[in-house]
C-alpha cells in the first residue's frame, strides 16, 4: 500500500484528490495538510511514501516545504501546478521534488505518477518541461549547490560533460527538452532499449538520482536553454 499525504491550501482540491485516490486499491491517503509547514510536520509524524504538493501555500510555500522534506530523504514529493508556465516549478525541482504535473491531470495519470515516484523513479510532464525550459530557463538564476538536492553546480555540470560520449550528450539534451524514451529513440533513429541504456549511463556518470535531476543538470550545463 502506497501512503500519500495531500498538501494544498484549498480544501476542495484536497477532497477531490482524496476521492480519486481512495478509489485506487493500492493507494491510501494518510493525511492532509493546508500549508507547507503542516506538510513538513505531518511527513515527520506520518512517514508517507509520497507527498502531493501544491506550490503556492501560506505559512511555508511548497518549494520551501519540498526542500525540507527532500533533505530528510524519507519521503518523495510530487509537485502539482495550476499553470502550464510556472517558473516556480524549476525551483521546486531544484529543491528535490521527484516530479511535477499539471493540476488538470486526469485521475489515472495522477495515480500512475504516484506509483512511479513511490518506486523511486521520477516523472516529468514532457509538454510542461519543454515549455518551461523554452520560456524560463534562460532567465532563471542557478541555485546554490547546497540547494540542488544532489545535482551539480553550473561549473561542475559543464566540466562533467567532458566525461560523456557525443551520443550521451545528445540524449541528455533531448531528455532536457522533455522527450520520452520513445520520442528520443525516434529522433535519434535508435531503439528504445538503446535510449534506456544511455539514460542509465547518464545517471551513473553524472551521479544524479533520476530523470528530473538530469533536466536540472542539462540546464546548468547550458544544454536546455532556449535557442533565443
Amino acid at each position: 500500500m502506497i501512503r500519500v499525504l495531500l498538501a494544498d491550501d484549498q480544501p476542495l482540491v484536497r477532497t477531490g484528490f482524496r476521492m480519486i485516490l481512495d478509489a485506487e486499491p493500492d493507494i491510501e491517503v494518510a493525511g492532509e495538510a493546508g500549508d507547507g509547514a503542516d506538510a513538513v510536520r505531518q511527513c515527520r509524524a506520518l512517514r508517507p511514501d509520497v507527498v502531493v504538493m501544491d506550490i503556492r501555500m501560506p505559512v511555508l510555500d511548497g518549494i520551501a516545504a519540498t526542500a525540507q522534506i527532500a533533505a530528510e530523504g524519507q519521503v518523495r514529493v510530487l509537485v502539482l501546478t495550476t499553470f502550464h508556465l510556472d517558473e516556480y516549478v524549476i525551483a521546486a525541482l531544484r529543491a528535490g521534488a521527484s516530479g511535477f504535473l499539471l493540476k488538470d491531470v486526469d485521475a489515472a495519470k495522477l495515480a500512475e505518477a504516484i506509483r512511479v515516484i513511490a518506486t523511486g523513479n521520477a516523472i516529468v510532464d514532457p509538454a510542461v518541461t519543454r515549455r518551461l525550459l523554452e520560456q524560463f530557463a534562460h532567465r532563471l538564476p542557478a541555485a546554490a549547490p547546497s540547494k540542488l538536492a544532489g545535482a551539480p553546480s553550473p561549473d561542475g555540470a559543464t566540466a562533467s560533460l567532458d566525461g560523456l560520449t557525443e551520443r550521451e550528450v545528445d540524449v541528455l539534451a533531448l531528455v532536457a527538452r522533455g522527450l520520452s524514451n520513445a520520442e528520443i529513440a525516434a529522433e535519434l533513429v535508435v531503439t528504445e532499449t538503446t535510449v534506456k541504456t544511455h539514460v542509465h549511463h547518464l545517471l551513473t556518470k553524472l551521479g544524479v538520482r533520476d530523470r528530473v535531476q538530469l533536466v536540472i543538470f542539462a540546464y546548468d550545463a547550458g544544454l536546455a536553454r532556449s535557442p533565443s
